[in-house]
């Protein structure tokens, strides 16, 4: 590990790896190189400090960077850290970002790398799950007089910040990204439909076609889920709460059911909903021997993984990103 004031990094030598795969997959993002040469010319942000917390991967390096062209100080932290790329935050550190993630940090760094990438006092927060928010009104309250707003870009970070709202609590204003059309039309149903599938498959390795897959929640990412699953030849079921989601679901062709009935017959689940403990207890104890269960929602608490350690005889981790629970 490498730290400094400016930067926590795993290895600030792989800076040249992660460079290279920057430019790369800035060739694919045309919009933001027309508002990165925009920014380089007027310097819109000069003087401005913008925390972030974002997966920290190719494209969203592009982003913080095309941001300090435009004159920002620029901070970021993980919001996933198994979505990090050590290589990329390596080059971010390089190009003069205060960047803070490992791959696989704990908890403890987890939370340690946020509070320093809000030492830089920041004007923005750019959000993913809005961790950094909540932590800023419960723990950092000193920065908020300073801050003039915010964007969140998940469905389950604005529904918490929107909670917060109700309560008379949130102290700024939020842009709630996840409401534009783009956001939940394009990159919900058709960009976390593909990577969601892409994540199982490079996991297990397994073929698709043929399964019971279980789509739990018909939002937009659970309807990309569904589409892209019935493309790769599976028997498609959704569980949804919402009736008239659930009506379209039948309509769109799938099967629908509630979650104790496709606990029985699912191959594959993936949740989808933003909420807590969907796959429990009575559903761990009805499924079939060697079902896979995978969470495409941002936080891991969709699926009760209490629940299953408290069923579990034997814990093992076959292959890297599998946990495999064998059950009394």
């Amino acid at each position: 590990m490498n730290c400094t004031k400016d930067y926590c990094v795993k290895d600030i030598n792989l800076a040249p790896e992660g460079e290279k795969k920057i430019d790369w997959v800035s060739r694919f993002m045309p919009v933001l190189q027309h508002i990165r040469k925009d920014f380089e010319r007027k310097k819109p942000f000069e003087g401005v400090r913008i925390a972030t917390t974002l997966h920290l991967e190719m494209k969203t390096a592009f982003l913080l960077l095309t941001l300090k062209a435009g004159g920002a100080e620029v901070s970021a932290a993980a919001s996933n850290p198994l979505s990090t790329q050590d290589d990329v935050v390596a080059a971010l550190a390089k190009n003069g970002v205060k960047v803070y993630a490992i791959r696989g940090e704990s908890r403890e760094e987890y939370y340690e790398f946020m509070h320093k990438a809000l030492d830089i006092r920041p004007n923005i927060i750019i959000d993913d799950g809005a961790d950094m928010i909540s932590i800023v009104h419960r723990e950092r309250q000193e920065l908020i007089d300073n801050i003039w707003g915010a964007s969140e870009e998940t469905t389950t970070g604005v529904i918490r910040l929107r909670a917060m709202e109700k309560d008379g609590v949130l102290k700024f204003p939020i842009i709630a990204v996840n409401d534009s059309y783009t956001k939940y039309l394009f990159d919900n149903r058709y960009g976390t439909g593909q990577s969601t599938w892409d994540g199982i498959i490079r996991s297990t390795n397994l073929l698709v076609a043929g399964k019971n897959v279980v789509v739990v929640g018909y939002g937009w990412c659970g309807r990309g889920i569904a589409m892209r699953g019935r493309g790769l030849g599976a028997t498609v079921i959704v569980v949804e709460v919402d009736p008239i989601r659930a009506l379209e679901a039948r309509m769109d062709g799938f099967l629908v059911m509630p979650m104790k009935e496709a606990a029985k017959v699912g191959d594959i689940f993936v949740t989808s909903t933003g909420n807590i403990n969907c796959i429990r207890r009575e559903h761990f104890e009805v499924m079939k021997d060697g079902v896979i269960m995978a969470n495409a929602g941002h936080f891991d608490v969709e699926i009760s993984k209490p629940d299953l350690e408290a069923l579990s005889v034997e814990i093992n981790n076959p292959r890297p990103n599998i946990t495999e629970y064998k059950l009394k």
